[in-house]
């Protein structure tokens, strides 16, 4: 019924397309005729001047004869015998030592960087240099909060070794959809960093990716922390020694430790520990602890050769030694989804009067570690003493950021509520500074400092938003002789 038809094709030309014809031709450019010429520069001559010499002044007392002076040093010298005899037993200048040497010690402020776009209104949380020493990174936020956060975090980074630097732009910005509470870089690689939010987000960024530098968070959920972040470091992997995990802090009194699965874009909780008000000493109040019975962490930091044990500072002024290795359960209902939560504690320090703002271990001696807080005072404690061998009160307000210096192991900086940056070395003085900077422009609160472990350089913070660099003087950036002996018999001190 029905069969295969071949056709022949039909053919028709467009009604208005045409065949263009080209052609092809070539040019040259006349000839460039160059010379080369010799010049040298100008004849210069050096002569030497010299003034001259000046005559030597021969000393002479004035020849007096009168009985004045004779009557005069019989009148004032039982009193000045009287105030010898006090002095000889006076005790106000046991331990000073004069200093007949030039005093070398200054710091200058290199730069002072805004990013002039925040226009102000974000303060200056937390600062991190990065492993080579050449990036800068600042963490915008706000400490003042008083309800849910309701702005809009961001992360600035400058190179400081450009030479035509943008003072008042940051060459990368991060936007945060909250306040950023703190930053960490990673150890060996320069571009990777971690920060954690005020709304307990842990992330991590990879600031060489062009199109979204966010590779890897924690999220929000069981896993997660409950209140802000304020406090990211890395840890090495004690599996993997080549790897590091990050650790987080926060309020809700959690220290959770992050493992980096990049193929998912997620950090995958692989330990928990929650610190508890039971952990106190019995003669420190408890008020401040919350719902069970956990405390807020505010800081932390690990000791330099034995990363299974590290030291925190609480929201309610505790200082406790801690350990990674603990099992010990936590009596709570509170669980993670996950991982068992254990308390981490195995000793507990004298206490702050008042939140530590700051904790951070020296890099020349296991047993020290360095602390400050809201009761503006500056603590130094030794492992294997449970009060502070050393208690310095600069009166100058409360207490937020301290940090050993990565070169002078008996220099530290902290940094004052009045805008102040005091530089203390143990070799000089352990009550007085021997350096008294001011360090926000509006004597605002510095919130934070951070020594660069590459250059003899630091930087600060302030409530403005504002960030110092500072050069220290050779004084404050050379190891001298015998630093470490001295710094091991400060921490013999605490067995005498």
């Amino acid at each position: 019924m029905f069969t295969d038809e071949v056709l022949d094709g039909v053919e028709f030309q467009s009604s208005w397309r045409r065949e263009r014809s080209t052609k092809s031709h070539s040019s040259q450019t006349s000839e460039i005729l160059t010379n080369d010429g010799d010049s040298q520069t100008v004849l210069k001559k050096h002569v030497k001047v010299q003034t001259d010499p000046e005559k030597e002044k021969k000393f002479e007392l004035i020849d007096d004869k009168s009985e004045a002076l004779t009557d005069f040093i019989k009148k004032v010298t039982p009193e000045i015998c009287k105030m010898l005899d006090r002095n000889s037993r006076s005790h106000a200048f046991d331990g000073y030592k004069v200093n007949w040497e030039e005093d070398t010690v200054s710091v200058t402020c290199l730069r002072k960087l805004t990013h002039a776009p925040l226009k102000g209104e974000l303060q200056c949380t937390r600062l991190a240099w990065n492993s080579t020493g050449s990036s800068l990174a600042v963490a915008y936020g706000r400490m003042d909060h008083q309800d849910w956060c309701k702005h809009k975090g961001s992360l600035c980074v400058w190179n400081v070794d450009l030479r035509r630097m943008n003072t008042e732009k940051a060459d990368t910005v991060v936007d945060v959809n909250s306040c950023l509470m703190c930053i960490a870089y990673h150890p060996e690689k320069p571009s990777a960093l971690v920060g954690g939010n005020f709304n307990g987000e842990v992330l991590l960024w990879d600031l060489n990716r062009e199109d979204d530098s966010l590779i890897a968070s924690s999220g929000i959920g069981d896993d997660s922390h409950r209140e802000p972040v304020s406090e990211v470091m890395w840890l090495r992997d004690p599996n993997k020694p080549k790897k590091y995990n990050i650790v987080s802090v926060s309020n809700d009194g959690q220290i959770l430790v992050w493992r980096v699965n990049a193929r998912k874009g997620a950090l995958e909780l692989t330990e928990g520990f929650l610190l508890l008000a039971s952990c106190l000493p019995a003669t420190v109040g408890r008020a401040k602890a919350k719902g069970e019975g956990e405390m807020g962490v505010n800081s932390i930091s690990y000791l330099s050769d034995d990363q299974s044990l590290f030291v925190i500072g609480s929201e309610s002024g505790g200082v406790f030694k801690c350990s990674m290795t603990s099992t010990t359960p936590v009596p709570t209902t509170e669980t993670l989804r996950s991982v068992p939560l254990h308390s981490p504690v195995i000793f507990a320090f004298q206490p702050h009067h008042g939140p530590v703002h700051s904790i951070e271990c020296s890099p020349y001696h296991r047993n020290l570690f360095l602390t400050c807080g809201m009761d503006m005072s500056a603590q130094i404690y030794s492992m294997l003493e449970s009060k502070s061998i050393i208690s310095i009160e600069p009166s100058s307000g409360y207490l937020f950021s301290a940090r050993w210096s990565p070169v002078r192991p008996l220099v530290f900086a902290v940094t004052t509520g009045e805008g102040k940056l005091l530089i203390y070395d143990l070799k000089s003085s352990r009550i007085t500074p021997v350096q008294v900077i001011e360090a926000s422009p509006k004597k605002s609160a510095v919130y934070s400092l951070e020594f660069n472990h590459k250059k003899p350089t630091l930087a600060t913070g302030d409530a403005d938003g504002i960030v110092l660099i500072w050069q220290l003087s050779d004084e404050l950036s050379k190891q001298g002789a015998r630093e470490i002996e001295t710094l091991a018999d400060v921490a013999n001190s605490a067995m005498d």
